[in-house]
């Protein structure tokens, strides 16, 4: 029944389409022309294969990460490590701004910035929550963190893993020669969050009151979700590959959850989209990668060395990481790079680690923040995210590739 001088009520169909999030047109959209490059033979039927295997093993991870952030979430975890940082900052918004960054920068160079994304995103959100303040400031913390603080050690990025290997460097030599670039990227974030996100014009007020100490709801869930993060971390620190560290703890969480709270457990809770969006861009890259993408890395990077050179692949890497995600951009990147060019390599890994801040698809770890903060209900202004990042994207990039230079 149509009410008086109404519209006719839109199909349940249409009216789901229009509660799509713009980035799930996007995921559906890249699935669809994945789909469609294999399908179709412009990726050969061998290298659609390679591609897929390739990618299974980032699919396991990220589809039991979120797993895992979502049942820590649920049972507490978050809120207590939230409280228990606001209370060390005894009221003081610098001092709580400092040990942000330095909780992000930590857990980013130690362990992973996909890690900082997945685990430290609810913690600054529910810290959020406590102190009554704006979420944004310390949304983009983390997720400006989480990129910009991966440059120090291989396990902080996978992008380092595979320049460490290229270049033949150790992990303590290449933590020597990576040192300076690391502090002037925190260094330019550091700056930037502070004057855009978290003076006293944009939080608000001068103090905050410290909140009282939380107790979980479920102390057996809370116990076994903190064991699962505690797990997932060890895992990662021991050298297991990420995936199989995720989801044998991502498994603990979702048995401790099967006896205590079995209603929890939903089909919801597996990032679908975010599972075809990673699938769908890696079959896309390759595909232009044969059609043109890896002449114009070339053409990017050009043939000279020096300053100008170390600029341009790390304007190169950061461009690229935006246009495609930093992944593939390294590779590409990689591949037009003569052997034995350490600088022009470090600079290109600067461009893909610092730089990818732009699109929310540049790195997995703003891909995976991005659906935290949809999680949390935090609608993130994409305008403004855009126009900040990209000033952090550039001024970062240059100030480490110029420490970069001062160091060779």
């Amino acid at each position: 029944m149509i009410p008086d001088g109404g519209e006719p009520p839109a199909p349940a169909g249409r009216a789901r389409l229009r509660r799509l999030h713009p980035l799930d047109g996007v995921a559906l959209g890249l699935a669809l022309l994945g789909a469609a490059c294999a399908l179709t033979g412009l990726l050969p039927r061998a290298e659609t294969a390679a591609t897929l295997a390739r990618v299974l093993p980032l699919l396991l991870f990220l589809g039991t990460v979120v797993v895992l952030a979502e049942l820590t979430a649920v049972a507490g975890v978050f809120d207590v490590l939230a409280t228990r940082l606001a209370i060390a900052a005894r009221g003081s918004y610098p001092a709580l701004f400092v040990l942000c960054v330095g909780f992000a920068s930590v857990t980013t160079i130690a362990l992973n910035l996909d890690t900082t994304a997945v685990l430290l995103t609810p913690v600054m959100l529910a810290l959020a929550r406590r102190l009554g303040m704006p979420p944004l400031p310390l949304a983009m913390t983390t997720v400006w963190l989480a990129n910009t603080a991966s440059l120090l050690l291989p396990v902080s990025n996978l992008t380092n893993l595979l320049a460490a290997d290229r270049v033949g460097l150790d992990p303590l030599p290449y933590a020597a020669r990576m040192a300076l670039p690391q502090l002037a990227a925190i260094g330019v974030t550091m700056a930037l969050l502070w004057a855009g996100y978290w003076r006293r014009g944009r939080r608000g007020s001068a103090r905050f009151v410290a909140p009282e100490r939380s107790a979980p709801v479920d102390r057996v869930l809370y116990r076994t979700a903190l064991a699962g993060c505690l797990l997932f971390v060890a895992g990662i620190l021991a050298g297991v590959e990420i995936g199989i560290a995720s989801a044998v703890a991502a498994g603990l969480v979702l048995a401790g959850f099967a006896v205590r709270s079995r209603a929890t457990l939903r089909p919801t809770l597996v990032p679908w989209r975010l599972l075809l969006f990673v699938t769908g861009l890696f079959l896309v890259v390759q595909t232009l990668g044969r059609h043109g993408l890896d002449d114009l890395v070339g053409v990017l990077l050009g043939p000279d060395g020096g300053t100008l050179g170390a600029l341009r692949a790390g304007g190169t890497g950061a461009l690229l990481a935006n246009m495609v995600n930093n992944l593939p951009a390294y590779v590409a990147g990689e591949a037009a790079l003569p052997p034995g060019d350490v600088t022009r390599l470090l600079a290109l890994l600067v461009g893909t680690n610092v730089g990818p801040l732009v699109a929310p698809w540049a790195s997995l770890a703003t891909l995976l923040w991005y659906e935290r903060c949809r999680a949390a209900g935090l609608a993130v202004p994409l305008g403004r995210f855009v126009a900040a990042s990209a000033v952090l994207a550039v001024t970062a990039t240059l100030a480490a590739v110029g420490a970069l230079l001062l160091t060779g």
